[in-house]
């Protein structure tokens, strides 16, 4: 390899389409505190603290807020190209969190994504999506539309991230996330999640109605019990990192950074590879996008951790 030329992983194009929000962090007996946020920002900011040029198709707006949200971005590596459409304010989010660093979430946030918007730059190699602009309506169409626009040539992740004060009941919401996942080849979801989703079932039930679908690969984050990864032939846990929870905010994010991270540098972000993961190389996933995880817990906000941090050169 030249002077020149990317170490491995370091060259795939990542395009993620999603929510910028202004996350104002309420904690008992402290100031409010205004940080940027939303899970798909937060999954493109983490993609560029390891070293990746993603590109992020957002809204945001011409407010201090929207300012905030782009310079956290920008100064991060991130390209955040105009998406087109009508003016739209900044979204926000007042994050509330416990004793225990656990957060609840109450919104102000409209995502009304044009659904012909233009892909910015070449092709990517792979497309993440997901949280509220996968299931809010109008901008959730335009989403959709993107994927199978760009499937036939990138592979395509899918992080849940459910917001369920944003959504209708259950059991439609259900039907919507799957109408999502039979598009991906990788989905990820969290405990919450699935319990919300699909009360009663178990995660190995839930992987396994995704991977009949024709998903890949399915990581599920289990909280302080760590994580499950599966494919149509193997399955792995991992177990959580010990630390001390500062707060969760950003948690899931940075697993599922970590996750991209660690396929893009063994070379798996392919759609043939992922069904195909041997063990080894799913606990080499798993424990990478753990340790990532383990490290943003252990500070407010979503402060994804860089290269360095996870010991990488």
């Amino acid at each position: 390899m030249s002077s020149t030329e990317p170490p491995p992983g370091r060259g795939t194009a990542f395009l993620v389409v999603g929510e910028c929000v202004a996350d104002i962090v309420r904690t008992p007996g402290r100031p409010d505190v205004v940080r940027p946020g939303g899970s798909p920002a937060n999954v493109a900011y983490g993609l560029a603290r390891l070293g990746h040029a993603p590109t992020l198709l957002t809204q945001t707006g011409d407010d201090p807020s929207g300012a905030a949200v782009r310079a956290r971005l920008s100064g991060a590596g991130v390209s955040l190209p105009a998406p087109g459409g009508a003016p739209v304010r900044t979204p926000s989010a007042v994050v509330s969190l416990d004793e225990a660093g656990r957060a609840d979430y109450a919104f102000d946030i409209a995502w009304t994504l044009p659904p012909r918007g233009t892909v910015p730059g070449p092709p990517p190699d792979h497309l993440h999506f997901g949280s509220i602009a996968a299931t809010m309506e109008p901008g959730a169409a335009g989403v959709r539309a993107l994927v199978e626009r760009l499937r036939p040539t990138a592979t395509v992740s899918y992080d849940i991230n459910i917001r369920p004060q944003l959504l209708g009941g259950q059991a439609e919401s259900a039907a919507l996330v799957e109408r999502n996942a039979v598009r991906c080849d990788l989905v990820k979801a969290s405990d919450e999640d699935l319990d919300w989703l699909h009360p009663g079932r178990s995660p190995d039930e839930v992987a396994d109605g995704w991977l009949e679908l024709g998903v890949g690969l399915v990581l599920i984050t289990l909280g302080a019990r760590g994580a499950l990864v599966r494919t149509p032939t193997e399955r792995v846990t991992v177990p959580a990192g010990r630390t001390v929870v500062v707060d969760t905010v950003g948690a899931g994010d940075a697993f599922m950074t970590g996750a991209l991270d660690a396929l893009a540098h063994i070379g798996a972000l392919a759609r043939a590879s992922l069904p195909g993961l041997t063990r080894a190389e799913l606990s080499r996933v798993a424990a990478h996008a753990t340790v990532a995880a383990t490290l943003t817990v252990a500070r407010s906000g979503a402060a994804l951790p860089g290269r360095t941090e996870l010991g990488l050169p």
